[in-house]
């Protein structure tokens, strides 16, 4: 079995979860959650970063981010959230706009848990509310389309639309319905999407 580090709430662990059951492979990992601020944990063994998630495979060597274990699972299943050729960088970009969504809605969620309200920057943290306003104007410009099948851009997107929703209520919907009815057509085609949704 391969073994994953991750957490319910980690929008990067969601992505690979979600990648894992498009490609077939979920009955192929366990996952264990890990806690990313416990010296204790075995995570800082398996990835010196100490970051979710980590994939250990079944030789002991790790994986690590998302990007790289997505990739790797991909691999495992002969192909299938890559496209060949000049599509497929439409789908890395897309990956790489959706996860600097989730990491600049992280950072925004961090600043409020581990430092105290007098101790906030709220320049820092309008900076980063910028960064996934842009981002989501972006996107909704052109939602990327589904009919074609589905892509790691695709995945990631959905994985920072859904960590929107868990950490911040859901504010971004009320200004993009196009992003939101794209959403509830992946949600449809996708069912790992739904289980893999926690609650606040």
């Amino acid at each position: 079995m391969l073994v994953l580090r991750s957490s319910p709430a980690s929008p990067f662990g969601r992505k690979v979860k979600i990648a894992a059951a498009v490609l077939g492979l979920s009955d192929r990992i366990e996952i264990v959650p890990a806690d990313t601020t416990d010296p204790g944990d075995s995570l800082r063994r398996q990835n010196p970063l100490g970051k979710i998630p980590a994939l250990v495979l079944e030789d002991g060597r790790v994986l690590y981010d998302s990007r790289v274990i997505a990739e790797y699972l991909d691999h495992l299943a002969g192909g299938g959230l890559y496209p060949a050729g000049e599509k497929r960088f439409d789908a890395l970009v897309r990956q790489a706009l959706a996860d600097g969504i989730m990491d600049a809605a992280i950072l925004q969620v961090y600043e409020s848990r581990f430092r105290g309200p007098d101790k906030h920057e709220p320049k820092w943290v309008e900076h980063q509310a910028g960064k996934v306003a842009r981002a989501l104007a972006s996107v909704a410009a052109a939602p990327p389309s589904l009919a074609a099948g589905l892509d790691i851009g695709h995945v990631a997107l959905a994985c920072a639309l859904g960590y929107l929703d868990l950490r911040f209520g859901g504010a971004w919907r009320n200004e993009h319905p196009a992003l939101v009815a794209w959403l509830d057509d992946f949600a449809e085609r996708v069912p790992a999407f739904e289980k893999t949704k926690v609650s606040a």
